[in-house]
């Protein structure tokens, strides 16, 4: 039912030329123009500056803070930045201005569309503004994922990128966060895919072929039109396989072709295809159609990494790996006796392929092999050894090289995703890669950075202690040892994966660190609760967090100013 409110008379409106009121707690403005009466909410969408103070002219009204410009009879914006105003019914009774307020109408197309023009104009403000609106209405987080990778995928023609990466990571993470970070996490993630996508064609999808082709020979021309960079091939019989066969056989598809080559596109590729098949897990598999047909582009043109020096001299690995992976699908067939170490074989195997020899780590994953290992604890070890490249990283190197391990790092978290996905002999090769790239690595860890120290029983984490290594360059040991001593003192994990959560979101954080803040939570999940390898495992991305802060921190101030507005705060005062 309508709410009928007299905000003055006839007489004081046309003298003031603007009557201010309110309708419960929303403030509302009545200016005259043309001889009539409007209103409108008296809070400038844009941010929330008092309507009243502005200006109306030919229809016009102005707001005199950023001078964002609304036509006064529908409440329309013509300055998209802004976003409309509500207007409302105006009735001149025996001489009093009364608005009519009817009940707030459903605006949740209007959000998803306003999180649509943020993305597509660049404006993170905007897009803040539509995540909380969309959140408060109760919409699921999934569905405000779904818009992003809807845009992500539509308007970049070159395929999957960093944007839909960060997006499905953070989407990955969103429960190991503080329920007030997880807004902050959605806008990054889409404030990632508006940049990726800026400036960028759109992506036109082929349709799959008319006739069922089975799985096999698709599978075999996928690999041939990637090995020779056939994208739009490689992307039609691609999307054939999604069109006609399930989940796994796509994945077996996809990872084969991704392995055939050494660690392609340093790693991305792996991540990537990995973060699609995750971000379709979470949308259901009708999405498949639109998102995995887009890694086709990216796979054929990936760089392979046979083709530089390091991976041929003084060592062949790219010979190494082609010579223990040519029967890799024998001896994972063979029968075996059980004889890996389940309990503490897994680190082991981690700590044998920091080895500075690489014929002694292909011969230890090939042990492993045939002791028994299953393809889960391969991946884990492989990963775990990549881990603790970032937490032995000296700080002595250049700053570049955290890229160096971070790639490694996060390659062999995607990998052992996938594996746990569908363990294929094909995908298998990549353990390979992945020890090999560590073992290229090495010399980050020379001299190397000392693990952190024992922690005292019941010690207290000093979590203030911990922000101040955010804020303060160079504080990188000291962020690692405060979270391992945290966890190995029977701290709650849960509590230092949503600080260090916090700290990347606070900060203007780029696209490698996402990646290794998701890549670390995971794998922290991977091992026993109380572990020391969980431990060091996020006393590394600590390291990493702090070695990389602070920044200017913009778009977390973004976000705030957009709590602040939805809350109905008046940022324009002083507080």
């Amino acid at each position: 039912m309508a709410e009928r409110i007299t905000i003055g008379t006839l007489e004081e409106l046309r003298r003031a030329g603007c009557l201010t009121g309110k309708a419960g707690s929303q403030p509302i403005c009545v200016v005259w123009s043309d001889g009539r009466a409007f209103a409108v909410d008296d809070r400038c969408p844009h941010m929330g500056f008092p309507l009243h103070r502005g200006t109306v002219e030919s229809g016009l009204l102005t707001c005199h803070w950023h001078n964002a410009r609304f036509d006064v009879s529908s409440g329309g914006t013509l300055d998209p930045w802004a976003d409309d105003v509500r207007a409302y019914p105006v009735e001149i009774d025996d001489g009093d201005v009364t608005v009519v307020v009817d009940a707030e109408p459903d605006r949740t197309a209007h959000h998803f569309q306003r999180l649509q023009d943020g993305m597509e104009q660049g404006i993170t403000l905007v897009v803040a503004k539509a995540v909380l609106k969309l959140l408060d209405a109760g919409v699921a987080r999934r569905e405000i994922v779904r818009a992003g990778v809807d845009f992500g995928t539509r308007y970049r023609a070159g395929g999957w990128g960093a944007g839909l990466t960060v997006l499905t990571a953070m989407a990955n993470v969103l429960d190991d966060l503080a329920p007030q970070d997880r807004p902050l996490a959605l806008v990054h993630g889409l404030a990632f895919v508006s940049r990726d996508t800026r400036g960028r064609p759109p992506w036109f999808p082929l349709l799959p072929l008319g006739d069922a082709v089975p799985a096999d020979r698709l599978g075999d021309w996928y690999r041939r039109f990637v090995e020779t960079r056939s994208a739009d091939a490689a992307e039609r019989t691609l999307a054939s396989a999604v069109a006609t066969s399930d989940a796994t056989d796509v994945a077996d598809i996809m990872y084969a072709a991704v392995t055939d080559h050494v660690f392609i596109d340093g790693g991305h590729t792996i991540d990537f295809t990995t973060k699609a098949f995750e971000v379709v897990d979470q949308l259901g598999w009708q999405t498949a159609p639109t998102v995995l047909p887009t890694l086709a582009a990216q796979t054929a043109g990936a760089s392979r990494s046979e083709e530089r020096g390091a991976w041929r001299f003084p060592h062949d690995l790219a010979g190494m790996i082609r010579t223990a992976t040519a029967t890799l699908p024998e001896r994972l067939a063979a029968p075996h006796a059980d004889g890996f170490d389940h309990d503490g074989g897994v680190a082991k195997l981690a700590w044998s392929i920091l080895s500075e020899d690489p014929s002694e780590i292909v011969a230890a994953i090939d042990d492993a092999v045939a002791a028994g290992a299953t393809p889960e604890e391969l991946g884990r070890a492989v990963a775990y050894a990549a881990a603790l490249r970032i937490t032995r990283f000296h700080i002595q190197n250049d700053h570049g090289d955290w890229d160096e391990v971070h790639h490694a790092f996060t390659s062999a978290n995607a990998l052992h995703q996938a594996i746990v996905r569908s363990p294929s002999p094909a995908l298998l090769r990549s353990l390979y890669h992945n020890a090999l790239r560590v073992y290229l690595d090495r010399f980050l860890n020379v001299p190397a950075a000392r693990l952190p120290g024992p922690a005292s029983s019941g010690a207290a984490t000093d979590f203030v202690e911990l922000q101040q290594c955010w804020d303060q360059e160079g504080r990188v040991d000291e962020a690692g040892a405060i979270v391992y001593q945290h966890l190995m003192s029977g701290g709650d994990p849960g509590l230092a994966i949503a600080a260090l959560g916090r700290a990347l979101l606070t900060e203007d954080a780029e696209f490698h660190w996402f990646q290794t803040y998701e890549a670390a939570v995971r794998q922290f999940h991977a091992w026993p609760a109380g572990s020391e390898e969980a431990a060091l495992i996020l006393a590394g991305t600590a390291r990493f967090l702090a070695a990389h802060t602070p920044t200017r921190r913009e778009l977390s101030q973004v976000v705030r100013i957009a709590t602040r507005l939805g809350r109905g705060e008046a940022l324009f005062e002083e507080s």
